[in-house]
């Protein structure tokens, strides 16, 4: 597999304190890597973020950098800590403690994609894993930390918006009967990753797009919220998960006819969550 561990699409001139972030979203399936698993061509893509980076790839445009993950969820995953290994496939790795993420298969190194279909034969070394670490997951969020930091360091504060999907069906036993089924959830870790003010801001440039948003359930945000949300040094975090029926065929992993149509949308979404913390959008001081 080619050693590209992310893309970044750096704004003209950086006038917000955003970073945008699609760690899910990467599609570099090698040759290798699909003759490995026992998993067709297009299984193998159920847990990808299909499409996200099209979807919130207008960020530059309003100011803010976007940082696109290479590698596909399948083959790592962005969204854990690099200690997240799991013994029920990697070779001499010891179990510590119960950590549900690595039980259910879906550690750093992902053992099953979506509905729990197991990805490999056999168990991959720890050789192995930790080169896929360190070729892809340590660049990733070195890189992230850098954008994170720019931002700061311009702006006095910075917010990252990490850019996800969800299955439909995710949200089959949320939504209340009678009640509209929500398309986004905004997850804030319960208020740890960012301040009310910043998600109240980034609710409502969804809902102003005609979107129906829900917040924390069922996803409150996972490694990446919890690592770089840091709101009292004015570093804020905010995981977002779009509904992929709005805009693709998730059986077929294609855009559907509605495709433009929540692009569109989207850049709008985007280019007001891009104004927060500008000049005349201050942040609440914590």
């Amino acid at each position: 597999m080619p050693h590209v561990a992310y893309e970044v699409i750096h704004p003209d001139r950086n006038q917000s304190c955003m970073v945008f972030a699609s760690p899910h979203s990467g599609r570099n399936y090698s040759f290798s890597f699909l003759r490995s698993t026992v998993l067709d061509d297009h299984t193998i893509r159920s847990s990808e973020d299909a499409f996200v980076d099209l979807l919130f790839n207008v960020a530059p445009q309003y100011g803010a950098p976007f940082l696109m993950a290479g590698a596909p969820r399948a083959y790592i995953d962005m969204n854990r800590a690099c200690e997240e290994l799991d013994p029920a496939l990697i070779e001499g790795v010891r179990r510590q403690g119960h950590n549900p993420r690595v039980a259910s298969g879906l550690g750093v190194i992902p053992r099953v994609v979506a509905n729990g279909r197991a990805i490999y034969r056999n168990k991959i070394t720890l050789e192995e894993a930790e080169k896929r670490i360190d070729t892809y997951w340590r660049p990733y969020h070195a890189m992230l930390q850098r954008l994170l930091d720019a931002a700061h360091r311009r702006h006095g504060q910075t917010v990252l918006v990490d850019c996800h999907s969800m299955p439909h069906e995710a949200m089959d036993g949320v939504a209340m009967q009678g009640m509209r089924r929500p398309d986004v959830v905004l997850g804030d870790r319960f208020g740890a990753a960012a301040s009310g003010d910043v998600v109240d801001r980034i609710e409502a440039a969804f809902t102003n797009a005609g979107f129906n948003v829900a917040r924390n359930t069922p996803f409150a945000g996972a490694y990446i919220a919890q690592a770089y949300g840091r709101p009292a040094r004015g570093q804020h975090a905010v995981q977002i998960e779009m509904d992929r029926s709005l805009y693709m065929n998730e059986a077929l992993v294609r855009p559907n006819g509605n495709f433009e149509d929540v692009q569109k949308a989207l850049q709008a979404v985007v280019a007001e969550i891009a104004q927060i913390g500008q000049g005349r959008m201050p942040l609440a001081a914590e």
